[in-house]
């Protein structure tokens, strides 16, 4: 008896510490609420294998139970349903009651997306992460989900996997070899035309250092020259300056006596405008004298015309 109860007991103890390491270390929670959900991928799941942990920034939340593959003859179009446990017990809304815990349906409505991600570089394996993403639309899929769906939304990985794809990898390389072969006939072009190109600036070079040697004989030979031209116009300059001085002294006084001539004649002018102004006395006068001289000359005129008529007049005179 005693036997058999210490066998039964161990086999009780390895029962208790088999269950112990599921609940601690497993997804076996036998005291937690849990829900299903499953998750709709439109590319390849690689590295996605069941017992892959599902994350929300990365706490743990549950893990996927199945990755299945359907596919729809009628569009041609393949579709990866991934089904997960999930814990929505470990996911509390602020502000609400602990009592009434949040359902998957409540935390969709809420924006709750999930999106594939490579979880080891070196193993390559993949994991779901779940997180908030109001922005993103809803794209369910009523046909194949069977539980509560969870919508998807493209990873950061695929993305870039996507616009890798995109790429015009055929044109970039058709455009990359033509510029290779551009640049290998620039190369050849230059091979052929750079060596003449730089006999010619040689030749250039030498020809413009040989102008420059003599442009400078040059000027070392006209400095003298030029240093005497410029001393030339220097006294010439200086000549002219003296001779501006003394003959700034003449006009000075040429001027002088042109202004006095010209108020003198001015004067004169005004006198012969006072004498010839028909109210002057000198006028006056002189129309008078020239009038008695008229006269005169009338009389002379006859009695020279009464001489030339009877020159006894000039010895017997005028009877009265």
């Amino acid at each position: 008896m005693n036997r058999q109860a210490l066998v039964g007991a161990f086999v009780l103890g390895g029962i208790a510490l088999l269950v112990a390491a599921f609940v601690l270390f497993g997804n076996f929670h036998p005291f937690t609420r849990t829900e299903k959900a499953v998750l709709v991928f439109n590319g390849a799941s690689s590295g996605l294998s069941v017992g892959a942990p599902v994350t929300f920034r990365g706490v743990q939340v549950g893990a996927v139970d199945r990755v299945v593959i359907e596919y729809d003859a009628n569009t041609k179009k393949a579709f990866i349903p991934v089904y997960i446990t999930m814990r929505p017990d470990n996911i509390v809304l602020a502000g609400s009651n602990k009592a009434s815990m949040p359902h998957l349906r409540d935390l969709v409505a809420q924006g709750l997306r999930g999106e594939m991600n490579l979880r080891s570089f070196v193993t390559g394996s993949s994991e779901i992460d779940l997180d908030f993403a109001p922005g993103t639309p809803a794209v369910l899929h009523p046909d194949i989900a069977t539980v509560t769906e969870i919508p998807t939304k493209q990873s950061t990985i695929q993305a870039m996997t996507q616009t890798l794809q995109d790429l015009p990898i055929k044109q970039l390389g058709d455009n990359a070899n033509t510029a290779m072969i551009a640049i290998q006939e620039l190369s050849e072009q230059l091979d052929r035309d750079l060596p003449p190109l730089v006999k010619s600036v040689h030749e250039t070079s030498d020809q413009s250092q040989a102008m420059i040697m003599a442009t400078r004989d040059l000027v070392e030979k006209l400095q003298p020259e030029l240093m005497r031209t410029l001393q030339s116009v220097d006294r010439l300059a200086n000549a002219g300056t003296d001779q501006l001085d003394a003959r700034g002294k003449e006009l000075h006084t040429l001027l002088q006596t042109s202004n006095d001539t010209i108020a003198r004649a001015g004067k004169s002018l005004n006198n012969i405008d006072s004498m010839t102004s028909p109210r002057s006395a000198e006028r006056v006068n002189l129309e008078a004298s020239l009038r008695d001289l008229a006269a005169a000359a009338s009389a002379l005129r006859g009695f020279a015309g009464d001489v030339e008529r009877n020159p006894q007049l000039l010895l017997t005179g005028r009877r009265q």
